[in-house]
């Protein structure tokens, strides 16, 4: 199956539960759209290393990095285009974009609870919260700010992917994942353009040759 297809049906599946069925569909029609990128280089860090790694727990991993993220793109477009100011059809959209987008972000850390990469997800928040806040100062260079979203994202997909199979990031492996977001300028291309041959094999490499050993249990 098509990783990007795969990673879509993971993270629809661990919303199938939601109520009320409006809401479930907002969450629905946004993954419909959304790029699988995140949730695609989860897939492809753990391949990368450990290709018999079963299918079922990486794909949870993927969904939740995923979520996380859409939860929050959905949260950072809401801040800058302030919705709330419109009509009030506007206002009881983005009333409920704001409900999805806990939702999102909120089931997410629930895929993510028990694994590694659990505090690193909950910090993906906190950063967020922080450079939304420094946006607002004069003089703030909001472009740079905003794409940090996407380089946290990367990071905790990377980090996500390669601890499914017993190996915790170094550095320089997880400085390559921000750096491979802060490429792309606007959405996220699909990841067939953004996640070529060529990523799987960096990943294989810099894991071989930075990566810390995973801790005891």
């Amino acid at each position: 199956m098509d990783k990007a297809v795969r990673a879509r049906r993971a993270a629809r599946d661990a919303l199938a539960d939601i109520e009320p069925e409006r809401l479930g569909e907002v969450l629905q029609d946004r993954l419909a759209d959304a790029s699988m990128t995140p949730s695609v280089l989860t897939l492809v860090s753990a391949r990368a290393l450990d290709g018999s790694v079963d299918s079922d727990h990486l794909a949870e991993r993927a969904a939740g990095v995923q979520l996380i993220y859409e939860g929050l793109r959905l949260t950072r477009s809401l801040a800058h285009t302030e919705p709330w100011v419109g009509d009030d059809d506007s206002a009881r959209r983005a009333d409920l974009d704001i409900l999805a987008a806990d939702v999102f972000v909120s089931r997410g850390f629930y895929l993510l609870a028990r694994t590694e990469t659990a505090d690193r997800a909950v910090e993906v928040v906190r950063s967020f919260g922080r450079d939304q806040t420094r946006r607002r100062e004069p003089g703030a260079d909001r472009g740079a700010l905003d794409r940090s979203l996407e380089a946290d994202v990367f990071v905790l997909a990377v980090a996500a992917g390669t601890t499914a199979v017993g190996v915790v990031p170094g550095d320089d492996l997880l400085e390559y994942a921000a750096d491979l977001a802060r490429e792309f300028d606007g959405d996220l291309p699909p990841p067939d353009a953004a996640l070529p041959d060529a990523v799987a094999t960096r990943v294989l490499a810099l894991a071989g040759g930075d990566a810390a050993p995973p801790a005891d249990p």
